[in-house]
């Protein structure tokens, strides 16, 4: 499978989950709702670990006892980078609906929407940063490896993109459009795949602390915005179990295909 289909997955894990609303009639039931960020947190942490933060060590054995050093440099990076995202970007966090009592219904679906297309960007930043690594061939990351990251991504961007375009459709929004906004909140995950690649290509020994940066942007939406949300109600125990099943597929494919 060439490049542009690997990068391309992820979009179309989060086309498909929004074409759940041109079948489906009712809003997306808060229990389902919450199983599903459940699985896309378990997925994003163990991509974050097994696809990114390892490989970037493994990359920096050459300093030691300190290959360490990078994966932390660029995780933490990669922290500050999306907190100032979050701080600066105006959006609704996702288990905050009923918390923005001012705003109407379609204006904090609005928020959601940027909010998730905010949340796509370091996952594009590490299916870009893992392809170019591949293409490197000093990376030591195969393609089965960047493949799975790709999967990986785009099963957990399925509930993303439901989650999107079914509150849009049950609000009074056309199916049509409520699909078409729920895809094109992943339209940021090619992009900036794209442009990852090219920084990373032109930089090669920056791919540790590329690796890592993308980790530590992924874990910040996980902390921040998905373990609250799969937490939140009654049956939190139904987002922790998801959790762990998303987090097991997510490792079994990375150790599996890579």
């Amino acid at each position: 499978m060439g490049v542009f289909q690997g990068i391309m997955i992820p979009f179309l894990g989060t086309v498909l989950g929004s074409a759940c609303v041109l079948f489906v009639k009712d809003k997306l039931n808060l229990l389902v709702q919450r199983a599903l960020t459940g699985f896309a947190a378990g997925v994003m942490t163990a991509a974050s670990i097994w696809s990114l933060l390892i490989p970037a060590m493994e990359q920096s054995q050459s300093l030691g006892q300190w290959a360490f050093a990078p994966a932390v440099a660029g995780f933490w990076l990669g922290i500050l980078f999306l907190l100032v995202l979050d701080r600066t970007v105006p959006h609704l966090h996702m288990n905050s609906s009923k918390a923005e009592g001012r705003a109407s219904s379609l204006e904090r679906q609005a928020l959601l929407v940027l909010a998730v297309t905010l949340h796509n960007l370091p996952e594009g930043m590490a299916v870009g940063v893992v392809y170019a690594g591949w293409i490197s061939g000093d990376a030591g990351i195969t393609a089965m490896g960047a493949l799975a990251l790709s999967l990986g991504i785009a099963i957990q961007n399925f509930p993303e993109g439901a989650i999107i375009s079914m509150p849009l459709g049950a609000e009074g929004v056309s199916r049509r459009k409520a699909f078409l906004y729920g895809a094109l909140s992943g339209v940021v995950e090619p992009v900036g795949a794209g442009l990852t690649m090219v920084a990373a290509g032109l930089v090669v020994p920056l791919l540790p602390y590329l690796l890592s940066f993308a980790a530590g942007a992924m874990v910040y939406v996980v902390v921040e915005e998905l373990i609250p949300e799969m937490s939140a109600g009654k049956h939190s125990n139904v987002g922790t179990v998801l959790f762990a099943a998303g987090f097991t597929i997510m490792m079994a494919l990375d150790v599996a295909l890579g």
